[in-house]
């Protein structure tokens, strides 16, 4: 049998502060997926319109009630900003998968360029669309 020897060290690296400290790519990776995945609820919701639409005045406007309201507009919004986010991080892994940016600095900035360029698009479609 192995001799585990584990001491006094931390048994989970999600200790935050004293023994592990989350890294910009460790987080925008995470945001990848998350934005991916959540971007199935505005798809949903832009395709429950639609179908209302053809169905008849009267669902539509019920259906379009919702998708209109405040909760509605904040999932259109935050699902703008998934599309961006998720469509700059495509592109940052494109560059990756051609051996470029791959050092810490570069890979950082590029990073914070997904989360700043995410944001800042999102207020310019919204602003301006």
């Amino acid at each position: 049998m192995a001799d585990v020897n584990r001491g006094n060290r931390p048994l989970s690296p999600f200790m935050l502060g004293k023994y592990y400290r989350f890294q910009l790519n460790s987080v925008t990776s995470i945001l990848t997926r998350i934005t991916g995945n959540a971007l199935l609820l505005g798809a949903l919701m832009v395709v429950w319109w639609l179908l209302a639409a053809a169905s008849g005045p009267d669902y539509f406007a019920t259906v379009d009630w919702i998708v209109t309201s405040f909760i509605g507009d904040v999932i259109m919004f935050l699902s703008l900003w998934a599309l961006w986010y998720h469509s700059l991080a495509g592109v940052r892994h494109i560059i990756w998968d051609q051996a470029v940016a791959l050092d810490i600095r570069t890979s950082d900035m590029l990073g914070w360029g997904v989360i700043g360029g995410s944001v800042i698009l999102t207020l310019i479609t919204v602003i301006f669309i």
